[in-house]
């Protein structure tokens, strides 16, 4: 199996499989309500619903970054308030995370692997470090989720 195929079945399996972790993100996420992803359960932490977003737009920085744009990452850090806690919006929010993860993918599957030494001039970081900084990164946050939705 090649690199490629080998980093494209683990995104695969932390979102929608059976990972090392053992806890999907997509089967986390989907038993979780509008009001549960929207609720600050602990003072100065983030929503999950704010992680959501976070995760999402990381994704899609990322995924820029592999096509050469340099990028600023703002000051927010893309943690932001959500506007509309309605359930449609929380399914909304689940399917531009699927659009993403599916975009994702997609993009890791066309990346020709020579540019895996490539580097992001900002942060001196190659384009592998980027990509697995991203398994990473939602492996970490779907930890916090975990404990998120936790019963109080």
């Amino acid at each position: 199996m090649e690199e490629k195929d080998r980093i494209i079945r683990l995104f695969k399996q932390l979102y929608d499989g059976h990972s090392w972790i053992d806890v999907p993100v997509k089967g986390t996420l989907t038993a979780i309500s509008a009001e549960l992803a929207n609720r600050r359960t602990l003072p100065n932490c983030n929503t999950i619903w704010e992680i959501v977003n976070h995760l999402i737009e990381w994704k899609t920085n990322v995924m820029q970054r592999l096509d050469g744009k340099v990028l600023q990452t703002p000051a927010h850090n893309y943690i932001y308030p959500v506007q509309d806690s309605s359930e449609s919006a929380w399914q909304e929010t689940l399917g531009r995370f699927d659009t993403v993860q599916k975009q994702w993918l997609d993009r890791l599957q066309r990346l020709d692997t020579t540019s895996y030494d490539s580097i992001y001039p900002p942060n001196q970081l190659s384009y592998y470090e980027h990509i697995l900084g991203i398994l990473q990164h939602e492996a970490y946050h779907l930890g916090q989720i975990v404990i998120l939705a936790k019963p109080l």
